[in-house]
């Protein structure tokens, strides 16, 4: 089956070679996948990112993070929540709250790519992307 789902590819990269338990990823870059790139530095999800040129297009070189060994993760669960055939939104009011707190939501909003509690703090809604924990 393929799906045409470029944030679900990147998902299911970054949580194949988290449990393959490799040093990098790459994913082909897009602005989308560079603001979640963005959120899952910030958060602390993984170590770096960078872009690199492959002639015609660009990727996303990803370097995961991990605990004092390999065996303990840092993302221990990457999950696509809106997906194309069905678009799931939350409204300011009703934000999705990951592991009560523990984990982030992603969300695509008007002001751009943010993690739920931003979303809060600047009072906007928006189409609910993915959970990390």
């Amino acid at each position: 089956m393929t799906t045409n789902d470029p944030i679900a590819d990147m998902l299911t990269r970054i949580r194949n070679a988290n449990t393959a338990k490799h040093d990098t990823v790459d994913v082909p870059a897009s602005k989308m996948k560079l603001a979640i790139a963005d959120i899952l530095v910030d958060e602390g999800y993984i170590a770096k990112y960078d872009l690199v040129d492959n002639g015609n297009f660009k990727d996303i070189h990803i370097t995961l993070k991990y605990g004092k060994d390999k065996n303990d993760r840092v993302i221990s669960g990457l999950k696509r929540i809106s997906k194309p055939g069905l678009r799931i939104y939350a409204g300011k009011e009703n934000m999705p709250k990951v592991l009560g707190g523990l984990g982030i939501a992603i969300v695509s909003t008007n002001k751009g790519v943010m993690t739920d509690k931003k979303a809060r703090e600047l009072n906007v809604g928006g189409e609910v992307l993915a959970f990390v924990w």
